[in-house]
């Protein structure tokens, strides 16, 4: 992990959204330079994630992005949905992953191991 992910609220047109660094967006509104120029510059995902936070993307936005990873707006949805912090967010969001990847293999495993698949434990 990078960078943190913002924040999150619902703004008064019921959006879910990032909650935006004043600063940031002064320069982006201000600064000489717009998103389309920005685009053009070699920057990290990682740090386009964040920029995009910290203008105040909306949520659904932010997962229409092409940088922008599964497993950051996975955390921030659950973020918001569960009012959890970005630590026990990503924390859901990896368990998730990993029973995934675990319900996934069962099957393949058993077979190269030959073995019924219930014989593997889980649940």
């Amino acid at each position: 992990m990078k960078q943190p992910i913002q924040p999150l609220y619902m703004d008064k047109h019921d959006t879910l959204r990032f909650q935006q660094n004043a600063i940031v967006r002064y320069l982006l509104d201000h600064g000489g330079i717009d998103m389309n120029r920005l685009a053009m510059l070699p920057f990290e995902d990682e740090d386009r994630m964040q920029f995009a936070q910290l203008i105040g993307y909306s949520l659904s936005g932010f997962g229409e992005l092409s940088y922008t990873t599964n497993t950051v707006y996975d955390a921030a949805e659950r973020m918001a949905r569960l009012g959890i912090t970005e630590e026990q967010a990503r924390i859901v969001v990896m368990s998730e992953h990993l029973t995934d990847l675990r319900d996934a293999l069962r099957k393949p495993m058993a077979r190269l191991f030959g073995v019924h698949p219930d014989d593997l434990g889980g649940e």
